[in-house]
């Protein structure tokens, strides 16, 4: 099975901040080090509230440390320096493509394509329930077929 993201960063424009990019960004770098699943899962249990630009460098930074072998020299100078910049422009303009003609601005988050077919957003629950989530994965994977032909 493959899991494939993409990152907004739209929060940005509304809070009239950078912090949301800077988080992708770190995202990136992460992904670089072998640890963007973990590091992932740390920002999402400590995003600041979304009308505060609260994901700085440092906040950026000190939650990397709680992640083990993720800050380095490289790593540090990747999340100051933006390294990833273009990254991060070319993710959030795809995340606004995948809305489509019905959501122009991006689908919303969490959002999941499994198989070409996205979860209708009445379902997101599912995508915060790790046990949910495994269900409809297990049920998916044994019945692909009735998958892209059913609703939920």
């Amino acid at each position: 099975m493959k899991t494939e993201y993409t990152l907004a960063s739209f929060l940005d424009d509304r809070v009239g901040g950078s912090g949301s990019k800077k988080a992708v960004n770190a995202l990136r770098a992460a992904l670089e080090e072998g640890r963007f699943a973990e590091y992932h899962e740390v920002l999402y249990a400590n995003q600041p509230e979304e009308a505060v630009d609260g994901y700085t460098d440092a906040f950026l930074l000190n939650l990397a440390g709680q992640v083990e072998g993720l800050r380095s020299p490289e790593f540090d100078a990747a999340v100051k320096t933006m390294k990833y910049r273009t990254f991060v422009t070319t993710s959030e303009k795809a995340y606004e493509r995948a809305g489509g003609k019905e959501d122009p601005g991006g689908p919303g988050t969490p959002t999941a394509v499994i198989n070409g077919k996205r979860i209708p957003l009445e379902y997101n629950g599912l995508l915060l329930d790790r046990s949910a989530f495994t269900d409809l994965l297990k049920r998916i994977h044994a019945n692909p077929v009735e998958w892209t032909h059913t609703r939920l």
